[in-house]
Order: structure tokens, then C-alpha cells, then sequence
């Protein structure tokens, strides 16, 4: 198959989907969408592609997903929480043949927003504090109210939090995590710790609901109450997972005596549900904070080192200050030697105290796309960038020796080289993206997008692309990414 070819079956597909999102939409609420509109999140780290469908009266989300199993868990696991009175979205409508369904619209303001917005260098306001309570408060509710009548036979992959879940991630930490890092460790030796370890955290009781991604992106806020997200790779597992994973959420970096006022808060609201042992909690809590925070540090590793996505490595210090201060402050009851030395080679890595941070770079996005499909959509939260449109340039695609070919190819290269309007577009361009790289990084700002689109996503936006990276990586306190959507899709 040719690339074109490819690349319009794509497009063909893409327009059928968003056809069948329409079309559930006009049957629920019995008129037709006036408008779609891409979400940011289509483009993180869990693949989803989320549309805001609405008209003049209503708003929906509509999600595509290629993953059925974890469709039906999030579909029924929706269902069962709003039937226990929990602030999740209602499903209106569903299509699973074509992995697609509509849920309600919460808004567009995350936890994690939220407290971006309500928080100085040295504080974070009451009202940040306060959502955080009211989430604390809810979370007992998922786990042991809800949990008690949960049909877990469709959890996916796996419907309890086992041995074999636990050694995926510790296994995403090791192989995607340190040896991509270049943390050295005995595998021997750490393998023996990721079992004392496997076998501690499983002694802790596992009956109940365990969310699994319990995070401030994964809660909306409405009228400044929490809705809940992304609960579809929930199964059975211990209490203390899920307050860890909102507690040290990497980039949420809330303070150590807050985290601890939070605990304490979620503790109180527990023995509301359960006959709650408090040593017995406490005795194994800190370990399941290690083995979310290797969890997340795996997932960074690969979206960041693996795949090239340098904006996911922005958590990694985070997530280090996080493994720093457990050092310095506690204590677990079996001893993890070889797993613990990893740790500290980790903190102090020169490798990982150079990685870019916000707090350091400004990085830049660069993306190549086809006006065939919506403009790539901005992950870091910033809302901002440009769009320019290469389709007023001289268009290789039109003359069949270039068809095969990209603007990474030397003879789409040379052809584009030699019009007087590309460069003239360039340096246009250029004038426009050097001014606000040098204003973004005056002020502070941590995040730009600049995408180039064209006919087919291949040629002119490919090369203008290539160009502007070029431009601008080795620019200091610059960190380019660089993506060619068009080109993604057709390796997939």
C-alpha cells in the first residue's frame, strides 16, 4: 500500500467514527450536533480521542477508543458508581462495534488545573485544599461502598491487584524506568527485593475497590465539585494504593504536611466504612507509595525515554523529590537493600537532575499534520501556539515522483528549497516563533505549540516542520519535540 493510500484510509476511518459519535448524539437528544471540537486529552498518555460534541442547548464528550475490554470496564464500572450515588459521568449513548460512546461533559477543569491556578511558590489557597478534602472524603465511598456489589469479572487486564499486576510494574520501572535512566543494579539481587516486596504489600488486606489511577488529572471539577475519570483498569486491591497515588502525584508536588493532613482526613472519613486498624494501615502504606511512584516513573520512562515524548520526563523530578523525602523520613518494615540503593542512585543521577523540568525549559512541541484530521491538540494544559497553513505553497505531492516520498526525503528537500515562496513563508514564520520563544521564556512560560498542516501531512508541513526544529533546537533553555502526525499513523 502507498503512503497516500494509507493515509487516506485513515482519514476514511477517522470520518466514519466521528460520524458514529454524531449519530449518538442525535439519538439521545433528538437533535443534531452543530459543532465537534477535539479535547486536549485525546492526545495523552492513555490514547483516547475525546471530542466535545455539542449544539445550542446541549454538550456531550464523545470518546474513541480501540480497547474493548477496558470500554466495558469503564462502561459498566460508570453504571454501578452512579447507581451508589458517586459523581461519575452518566453514559448517554454507546457503539462498541466501532469502540466509540458518549458520556456527560464535566467541564474542562482538572484537580490538577484547579490547583495550578490556586497555588504560589510558597502556598496553596484554602479553596485548593478544600477540593482536596472533598475528594479525600469521596474516595472511601469507590473503595469499600461501591466495592462491596462491583461485578470485577469485568475488570481488565486482571481483576484483582496480584503478584502478576504488581510484577508488571515493578518490571515497567526496572526495564523502562533504570536501565533507560542508566541507573546501574544488580538484577539478581533487585529481582529478590521486587519479591519481599510482592509478598509485604499482598499481606495487607486486598478486598476492596482499588481505582488504580487515582490522580488530580483523572477528577473534574464543576461548580467546585469532584467528578471522577478514568477509573477503567480499577479490580480488587488494598486501601492504601489509591490515597498514595493522589498524595504523590508527581507534578501536583503537594507539601509534606499536607499530604499528611490529607491522610489523616481520609483515615477519619475510613472508619466511617470499615473497622479501621490504623498501625496495620500504616505499617504497609509507605510501600504501596514505592510501588505507585515506580509505576509512574516506568510510565514516564517509556512515554519520555522510549517513545520520545520529552514532556512526560517533566515529572520525573517531581517524582524524585517525592523518593527523596521517603528516604529521609521513613522507615519499611523489611529491608529492600538493592531496590533502595537504586533509589539513591536515582536522586542523585546526573543524568535525571539534567533532565528538562518546568522549572528550567521551555519546551516546544513541533508537530506536521494533515488538514484531512483536526490540528494536534496541546497536552501540557498551556492552551496556546500556532496553526499555520502550508497549503498556499507549492505542493510536491502533485507530481508523481514525490508521492512516495516525505519532507524528510533529499528530493522533496531540494524541490521545496528552490521556491522563492517557501522561503519567503519561512522567514515569516520564523520572525513570529523567535519572538514568542524569546517573550515565553522572559515571563516564565513552560510550554508552545507550533503545528504546520497541509493536504496529506506529508510533504510541505513535514518539511517546514523539519525546518523550525532545526531552527531552534540548541537555542538555550529550549527542549524541542519534534512529531509528524501523518507519519505516526502510517507506522501504526
Amino acid at each position: 500500500m502507498t503512503i497516500g493510500g494509507a493515509a487516506g484510509d485513515i482519514q476514511g476511518r477517522v470520518g466514519i467514527l466521528m460520524d458514529v459519535l454524531k449519530k449518538l448524539f442525535e439519538q439521545h437528544f433528538h437533535s443534531p450536533p452543530g459543532r465537534v471540537q477535539p479535547l486536549h486529552g485525546q492526545l495523552g498518555g492513555s490514547g483516547r480521542k475525546l471530542v466535545r460534541i455539542s449544539n445550542k442547548e446541549v454538550s456531550a464528550i464523545g470518546v474513541l477508543y480501540n480497547g474493548r475490554e477496558e470500554n466495558v470496564a469503564f462502561l459498566e464500572f460508570s453504571r454501578h458508581f452512579r447507581k451508589h450515588g458517586l459523581p461519575v459521568p452518566e453514559i448517554y449513548a454507546e457503539d462498541l462495534t466501532y469502540d466509540a460512546y458518549l458520556e456527560e461533559d464535566l467541564g474542562d477543569t482538572t484537580l490538577f488545573e484547579f490547583l495550578s491556578e490556586k497555588r504560589d511558590v510558597a502556598n496553596i489557597s484554602p479553596e485548593a485544599v478544600e477540593a482536596y478534602r472533598k475528594v479525600v472524603r469521596l474516595l472511601p465511598r469507590f473503595q469499600v461502598e461501591a466495592g462491596r456489589d462491583l461485578d470485577y469479572s469485568v475488570c481488565y487486564p486482571r481483576g484483582v491487584f496480584d503478584g502478576q499486576s504488581i510484577a508488571w510494574d515493578l518490571n515497567y520501572f526496572k526495564y523502562y524506568f533504570l536501565r533507560l535512566a542508566g541507573i546501574p543494579f544488580n538484577e539478581q539481587l533487585l529481582e529478590d527485593d521486587f519479591g519481599r516486596l510482592t509478598t509485604f504489600l499482598l499481606s495487607a488486606d486486598t478486598d476492596y475497590f482499588l481505582y488504580r489511577d487515582f490522580q488530580s488529572r483523572n477528577v473534574m471539577l464543576r461548580e467546585g465539585q469532584p467528578f471522577f475519570l478514568d477509573y477503567q483498569g480499577g479490580r480488587k486491591g488494598a486501601l492504601q494504593y489509591d490515597i498514595a497515588s493522589l498524595l504523590y502525584d508527581a507534578k501536583a508536588d503537594l507539601p509534606p504536611e499536607l499530604r499528611q493532613e490529607l491522610l489523616e482526613h481520609y483515615l477519619e472519613q475510613l472508619a466511617g466504612f470499615i473497622d479501621l486498624k490504623r498501625e496495620a494501615f500504616m505499617r504497609h502504606y509507605y510501600a504501596y507509595v514505592y510501588v505507585r511512584i515506580m509505576q509512574a516513573l516506568g510510565a514516564y520512562g517509556f512515554r519520555g525515554f522510549y517513545e520520545r515524548k520529552i514532556h512526560f520526563l517533566q515529572s520525573v523530578p517531581y517524582a524524585l523529590k517525592n523518593v527523596q523525602w521517603l528516604i529521609e523520613n521513613t522507615e519499611l518494615p523489611i529491608k529492600l537493600p538493592a531496590l533502595m540503593g537504586a533509589f539513591r542512585r536515582m536522586v542523585s543521577a546526573r543524568k535525571l537532575q539534567s533532565l528538562p523540568s518546568e522549572s528550567n525549559a521551555l519546551t516546544v512541541t513541533i508537530s506536521s499534520f494533515s488538514f484531512h484530521r483536526t490540528p494536534p491538540q496541546d497536552e501540557s494544559g498551556n492552551g496556546g501556539g500556532f496553526v499555520f497553513d502550508a497549503r498556499s505553497l507549492p505542493n510536491p505531492g502533485r507530481e508523481e515522483r514525490f508521492k512516495a516520498l516525505t519532507g524528510q526525503d533529499a528530493p522533496v528537500i531540494e524541490y521545496l528549497n528552490n521556491q522563492d515562496s517557501v522561503h519567503k513563508y519561512l522567514a515569516s514564520v520564523m520572525a513570529l516563533v523567535d519572538a514568542t520563544v524569546n517573550e515565553y521564556q522572559h515571563r516564565g512560560f513552560k510550554n508552545l505549540m507550533v503545528s504546520f498542516g497541509c493536504t496529506g501531512g506529508q510533504h510541505r508541513s513535514v518539511y517546514l516542520a523539519e525546518e523550525v526544529a532545526k531552527r531552534l533546537r540548541g537555542r538555550r533553555g529550549v527542549d524541542v519535540v519534534l512529531r509528524h502526525i501523518e507519519m505516526e499513523n502510517w507506522s501504526q
